[in-house]
């Protein structure tokens, strides 16, 4: 098990409780909740269940209502559980649960009693009232029990936390332990490729990381004996590649209204400093009513968006940072048709160039290792770009990161992915001043500004190297 360290002590600490524990795993797709949990228990559960997925092929649902489906798959398991056999498939969620009940208490001989249920967000199918149903089990049934551990997981993370962990009916404060799986860090990647046995340096981790972020499930399709560029082509570009079809599975299976989020994702991929809710509406056509509002939050709730607002700014923009869907949407999307498009292109200078700039994406992602190599992960901090309008050009932020330190100081950082040492040239030396006068400018006195770099190898020193008054280098983000 690579990383997991504090979910495995999280757990343990809910299985030691002298009570009964509702533990909803979430994250995205993909990241790991189920191994984590089978991993964790060993097999050892009283009952356990995986939902259909909505992804499973069409002639299926279609021939079948899928409400249907998921109590006949539900059956199956309470059958492989030890159900009677003189029990039928249940008609609805409510005997579906009053089954279970029935089935659990038969196995239940006062030891703990783990009950695991995965996805649990595909079960809610339309009309099946199913939440009813299993609102009712945990309330009258499984919380009524100390020894019952009720686990359940779901990649659909803003179902999980609009009706389950922050639900404000019957469900109201039941979740005993809300449990997030996010994304490895480099750390835990190149700890990742290690016990896999891939040969990567710290340079190679990180373009790894860009195309696909720090999704275990991604990482796990790497073979030995590849290069890098022969690795992203086996997995997103060959005709049989295990990812070609991940972008529309990642929404299908989180999002009831999958085709409208993607459009949403689109269009934000196409700004890179985002769009705010009015482009959304004006530009790109979406209604401005409650269904956008809906979207947006189901999106950033699932960490595929962020909202932020600019330094000196005070209108709020929605940026697409999901790593997957950013280098598929640029680099994977109407380029299938070339088995080694990545090992063809890679070296381009558009890919070059959009790589430097999805390194900030990166950094954006350790902002909390960056604080570190600083020494300033103690200090309270707010974090935004800074895009400035009103001159030459507004091609996006003109400073990459501003760490607002509650310390009086501001950090200006810089991100430069370079093949070796970055060298400050003399014009950019004086775009580096203006920027930095600019800042000191709007704050006048009240902080002092510093200047970061924050770059692969380090900087190249010359007449123009003391330009940054700190450096942190791709070691500093590979720091646990």
């Amino acid at each position: 098990m690579i990383g997991r360290k504090t979910e495995f002590e999280k757990l343990q600490a809910a299985m030691d409780k002298d009570r009964a524990q509702i533990v909803a795993v979430y994250g995205r797709r993909r990241v790991g909740k189920t191994f984590l949990v089978n991993e964790f228990f060993e097999g050892k559960f009283a009952f356990k269940h995986t939902a259909v997925s909505p992804v499973e092929d069409e002639t299926q649902k279609r021939k079948k209502n899928l409400m249907k489906l998921q109590l006949q798959e539900f059956f199956y398991s309470m059958r492989s559980y030890g159900l009677d056999s003189g029990e039928s498939v249940p008609e609805s969620w409510q005997e579906a649960f009053h089954m279970l009940e029935r089935l659990l208490e038969k196995k239940d001989d006062g030891k703990r009693m783990v009950i695991f249920i995965d996805e649990l967000p595909w079960m809610d199918s339309s009309k099946s009232n199913f939440l009813t149903a299993f609102e009712h089990f945990c309330n009258d049934w499984c919380l009524a029990r100390k020894n019952c551990k009720l686990i359940v997981c779901g990649s659909a993370t803003s179902w999980i936390l609009d009706k389950l962990i922050n639900n404000k009916g019957g469900l109201y404060g039941r979740v005993t332990m809300p449990l997030y799986l996010s994304p490895f860090t480099l750390y835990e990647c190149k700890e990742f490729f290690t016990a896999d046995g891939i040969s990567l340096d710290e340079y190679d981790i990180c373009r790894a990381y860009i195309a696909f972020g720090g999704i275990p499930f991604y990482l796990d399709q790497f073979q030995k004996g590849l290069s890098l560029a022969q690795n992203i082509d086996a997995i997103l570009y060959e005709e049989n590649a295990p990812l070609k079809d991940e972008f529309d599975r990642l929404f299908t299976s989180q999002f009831a209204n999958p085709e409208e989020l993607k459009r949403i994702v689109v269009a934000l991929a196409g700004k890179r400093i985002g769009l705010t809710r009015e482009e959304l509406t004006t530009k790109y056509g979406f209604s401005s009513g409650g269904t956008l509002s809906g979207n947006l939050s189901a999106l950033e709730k699932s960490k595929l968006i962020r909202q932020y607002t600019s330094f000196g700014d005070s209108v709020a923009k929605y940026k697409l940072i999901d790593p997957f869907c950013l280098f598929y949407l640029k680099h994977v999307k109407g380029n299938t048709d070339n088995p080694s498009y990545w090992q063809t292109n890679e070296k381009a200078p558009s890919i070059i160039s959009w790589m430097g700039l999805a390194f900030e994406d990166l950094c954006w992602n350790h902002v909390r290792q960056i604080k570190r190599a600083l020494g300033i992960d103690g200090v309270i901090t707010r974090e935004s770009p800074w895009n400035i309008a009103s001159e030459k050009k507004n091609e996006g932020p003109r400073i990459d990161l501003i760490i607002n330190r509650d310390d009086r100081f501001i950090c200006l950082c810089e991100m430069k992915f370079s093949l070796g040492l970055f060298e400050v040239q003399k014009a950019y030396n004086q775009t580096l001043m203006e920027r930095m006068n600019k800042v000191q400018e709007i704050i006048g006195n009240k902080k002092t500004v510093m200047s970061v770099l924050v770059t692969t190898y380090g900087l190249k020193r010359n007449e123009y190297a003391s330009r940054f008054d700190k450096v942190v280098t791709m070691e500093d983000l590979f720091q646990k």
